[in-house]
């Protein structure tokens, strides 16, 4: 039941951060959402920073089912919030499951009352109407997968995506590593260690965004874009400059710092600030795509993101499956060394952004107007 309830909870998070960015998207302009997108990242990439220090407290005071009702009482006083204080920000709203009368049932009946062919006709309007939902919620959403064939979102989504599964590989060493000799650290002192790349989320949220905003606007007027009425034009290739660069080499040596220092038990302190510029590192690289994924599909803006969610869980659930037979196996610092040596090679995506984005970008849109 624990794993049943785990999906469903997983799934309504996932909602919640693909909508969160759409309606980022729907509200923000182009030229000031990267910093709107950043402190909107805070919220999923918090979690770590709290959820331990209180899970860890409830724990060792009432045991483990009290971060249950813990979340419990949580979930129901954001359900509030979210149904008295989240606006509809689309402006088109389009019915899940209704369907045009006339297209279904064809002209109006003259005859009233009930028959064989009035009473079949009712039931293939519901049974289409009801099909119709079905497949909006099971079957549509799949689609998503396809929005990885234009190479623009597929390199975006990958960055994003190593770097989500390293912090899950990063989480569950940090808990299995302090809680072992020589540091044995109890349960809320192991929720302390999250607290240093923390730290750099939140630095590099709040400074990261209205960078790239920054870089964006440079970008364009070097490139001398401008529209009919004088105003930047801007594209969200160019989001990835010097900021991607620093950040691709930032995490994955701090990845390399952590593993061989918790491999070779220094002081506490060098591994966790270690963690403090993984923080930074990876929150430059989640704002970034994310912002840009909006921007591919402006259209569809939740759909870019709610791909990114697809593929980036994937690798958080293999990271999390694998990370502790891993750990076992080679240890710390050969681990974070292949996961640093294989997110720095990512760094390819970024020098293709540069080369091919403009036309990747021009082909895509093209094929989602046709």
């Amino acid at each position: 039941m624990l794993i049943v309830m785990r999906v469903l909870s997983g799934g309504a998070a996932a909602s919640v951060q693909a909508v969160g960015a759409g309606t980022i998207a729907d509200i923000w302009a182009v030229k000031e959402r990267g910093q709107a997108m950043g402190i909107f990242y805070l919220g999923p990439l918090m979690g770590p920073l709290f959820a331990p220090i209180i899970g860890g407290a409830l724990a060792e005071k009432w045991g483990w089912r009290s971060t249950q009702w813990f979340l419990a009482i949580y979930g129901g006083i954001l359900l509030v919030f979210i149904f008295f204080a989240l606006p509809e920000t689309l402006k088109t709203r389009k019915s899940v499951a209704a369907a045009p009368e006339n297209e279904l049932s064809g002209a109006p009946n003259k005859l009233q009352g009930l028959s064989r062919v009035s009473s079949t006709r009712s039931v293939h309007q519901k049974t289409t109407k009801w099909a119709r939902a079905a497949k909006m919620a099971f079957v549509d959403p799949l689609k998503i997968i396809l929005n990885l064939r234009y190479p623009a979102v597929l390199l975006t989504v990958w960055l994003a995506s190593i770097t989500f599964g390293s912090l899950y590989v990063l989480n569950i060493s940090l808990e299995s590593t302090f809680s072992k000799p020589p540091y044995n650290f109890s349960t809320i002192i192991i929720g302390l260690t999250y607290i240093p790349n923390s730290i750099g989320y939140i630095l590099a949220s709040l400074l990261g965004g209205r960078w790239t905003d920054k870089i964006m606007a440079r970008e364009a007027r070097k490139a001398g874009r401008y529209d009919e009425e004088g105003k930047l034009v801007y594209q969200p290739e160019d989001r990835m400059r010097e900021n991607a660069w620093i950040a691709i080499f930032l995490y994955p040596g701090a990845l390399i710092w952590y593993g061989w220092t918790a491999e070779k038990k220094v002081f506490w302190v060098v591994p966790l600030l270690a963690n403090f510029f993984f923080g930074v590192g990876s929150m430059l690289i989640f704002s970034a795509s994310t912002t840009m994924l909006t921007e591919f599909m402006p259209k569809r803006a939740s759909t870019g993101v709610a791909t990114n969610n697809f593929v980036r869980n994937i690798f958080s659930c293999v990271g999390g499956i694998v990370a502790q037979p891993l750990l076992d196996a080679i240890g710390n610092g050969w681990l974070f060394t292949g996961l640093g040596v294989i997110a720095a090679a990512s760094s390819v995506a970024i020098w293709a952004m540069r080369r091919f984005g403009p036309q990747w970008r021009t082909k895509m849109e093209a094929q989602q107007n046709s």
